[in-house]
Formats: C-alpha cells, sequence, structure tokens
C-alpha cells in the first residue's frame, strides 16, 4: 500500500493563557490536506475518530509547530503515542537552519505574498462566538497556506523571510518528505 503524506492544522478552544498543558486546550477544528486523493478534509471536536485512520495511514504529518503544539494537543484524544507518527515540522526544520523561530505568516508573505486570515486567538472567539463555519474556513486557509510553502519548498529548494537587511533565503530540502512513500506497515502505536 502507497502512503502519502497529510498537512494538517488545528485550532484549540483555549489558549495558553488558560492552560500551560497542551491536552487541555481541547480541539474545536483540524483542517487537514490529504496528497492521497488531493482534498482538503476539516474535522469538528466530535470527528475527531474519523481524522485518526488518515493520520495512521500517512507516510508523514506535516504542519507547521506540529511536533510542539498540533500533536500535543491532539494527543488528549488520541490513545496511542502520536509522537511516534512519521513528522514533519516546518518550523523545526527552519529554527535548525537559522537558529530562531519564524511564524508561518512571515514566511508565507515572503515567499509566496500573501498572508495569513487572522492569528489562534481570533480561531478561538470565532469558536466562543459559534461561528462554526468560519472557523473551518480559518482552519483551512492555514492549512492551505502551509500546503503552499511546503510545496515551494520542494519545487524551488528554498523559502524566504525578511530580516534587516531585506529578502532572505533560507536553503530546503523538502522533496524525500513528498516523494517517500513509506514503508508498508502501519504507524499505529496502540499496546496491543
Amino acid at each position: 500500500m502507497r502512503k502519502f503524506p497529510v498537512i494538517i492544522d488545528l485550532e484549540t478552544k483555549y489558549s495558553f493563557r488558560e492552560y500551560n498543558d497542551p491536552k487541555k486546550l481541547g480541539v474545536t477544528t483540524v483542517g487537514l490536506y490529504d496528497y492521497r486523493d488531493q482534498q482538503n478534509k476539516i474535522f469538528v471536536e466530535k470527528e475527531l475518530s474519523r481524522l485518526f485512520p488518515l493520520l495512521e495511514a500517512s507516510s508523514y504529518i506535516i504542519g507547521f509547530n506540529v511536533r510542539s503544539f498540533d500533536l500535543p494537543v491532539l494527543q488528549g484524544y488520541y490513545p496511542g503515542k502520536l509522537q511516534n507518527f512519521p513528522i514533519f515540522d516546518i518550523l523545526e526544520d527552519i529554527k535548525n537552519k537559522i537558529g530562531k523561530r519564524l511564524s508561518l505568516n512571515d514566511l508565507v508573505f515572503a515567499t509566496l505574498g500573501k498572508k495569513k486570515s487572522g492569528h489562534g486567538l481570533i480561531a478561538i472567539q470565532l469558536y466562543q462566538e459559534g461561528k462554526w463555519e468560519d472557523l473551518k474556513k480559518y482552519c483551512l486557509d492555514d492549512v492551505m497556506l502551509t500546503k503552499e510553502l511546503f510545496e515551494f519548498g520542494v519545487r524551488q529548494g528554498e523559502v524566504m523571510y525578511l530580516n534587516e537587511k531585506g529578502k532572505s533565503s533560507i536553503k530546503v530540502d523538502w522533496k524525500k518528505y513528498l516523494k517517500d512513500q513509506g514503508r508498508k506497515e502501519s504507524h499505529l502505536t496502540l499496546p496491543f
């Protein structure tokens, strides 16, 4: 069975101002782009059981700050160990290359000339106001910006950021995450 990567992003009910533990932040929505069928998918909290098989069957879980944020938040819902899955974290890769963290918005703006439609606290406000369609759109917008940034890096071998000298290039080698179809075994981490 060939495996394909997925790109994910999630939004939470609460921020780190309310809780230090990511598992207590609560999931409102998870957006996903699935390279298997080349479609966006969106899941709300009660639908997460439909998300997990997609993660289990993927060659990589790709995201921006996914290892430090998205997966620890999702861990509160998943009985196995999500950190054992094959993960490619764009933020982690950038930080390892240039020694500092950059925002998704900064990278997307310098590389693609685009901007995010908001920030995570806006997503929490949308949840509190019950604006589910706006929340889902916001989440999927972030997924698609992450996908565009990732695919630019795959094609061009670099992404850009702005600093005091202007636009600077960060050399990246991301092709392997798109081309590696993964081994045939599952990433299930449950203790059976």
